[in-house]
């Protein structure tokens, strides 16, 4: 029997609501591993008015691309406001995945104070265990790491939606202006075909050369990696 696909709550959010809180950020990444395209940051404001969560949101990793699509707006629609930041593979190739998993969040959290006045010391919910944020934004926030953020808190899930969904689109347009590697159904993650167009075409400037070197014996599947 399949087990039941968890579902985000705003209990915690509402927890530091209760603390005094103005607002609560929630912030997640996409595409930490994949071999090709951008490492992509979701960041996303809420506050003490927010409705109740749209109906089937849920971790990006657990949803099927067709309802991701449906739901990013929705996400985007339901939160007061939201943001999204990269850095390219040329970037990641350069400076590391951990600092330009810190500078795409930076990205995002600029983007996201152009638009709207965030207060400073505001609690921020970080999907994960260690905080790649704080320094990169100059701890402006009150970043709080919890394991499977993703999953349990719905701020943080919306971000996660958001950011996948802007990611796979700009994975797609890739693929139309070089259709060779299968981006539109891979989104640069490891598979079997890409391995395999990367034997025959090497590898394309969205690659990120330097993950390149060694490959594993058997590529993940698109589940494992939340694609399909």
């Amino acid at each position: 029997m399949t087990p039941p696909v968890p579902v985000p709550t705003l209990k915690l959010e509402r927890e530091l609501f209760g603390t005094g809180a103005p607002m609560v950020l929630a912030c997640d990444e996409v595409g930490r591993g994949a071999l090709a395209g951008p490492v992509t940051v979701g960041i996303v404001l809420i506050d003490p008015t927010v409705r109740r969560m749209p109906a089937g949101l849920r971790d990006s990793k657990l949803m099927p691309e067709p309802k991701r699509e449906a739901m990013a707006p929705r996400a985007a629609s339901w939160v007061h406001a939201w943001a999204v930041g990269e850095a390219s593979a040329a970037e990641i190739d350069e400076h590391g995945i951990m600092v330009c998993l810190g500078l795409a969040g930076a990205r995002a959290f600029q983007a996201l104070t152009a638009a709207v006045e965030v207060a400073a010391d505001v609690p921020l919910l970080l999907d994960g265990n260690y905080d790649w944020l704080s320094t990169s934004i100059e701890r402006r926030v009150r970043v709080t790491t919890r394991i499977k953020a993703d999953r349990d808190c719905a701020s943080v899930a919306a971000a996660s939606v958001i950011a996948k969904v802007h990611r796979d689109g700009g994975m797609r347009r890739a693929h139309d202006e070089l259709p060779l590697y299968g981006w539109d159904e891979n989104k640069g993650y490891s598979t079997p075909a890409h391995f395999a167009a990367l034997d025959e075409h090497g590898p394309s400037a969205l690659h990120r050369a330097t993950w390149l070197h060694e490959r594993p014996a058997e590529a993940p599947t698109l589940f494992d990696l939340g694609v399909g």
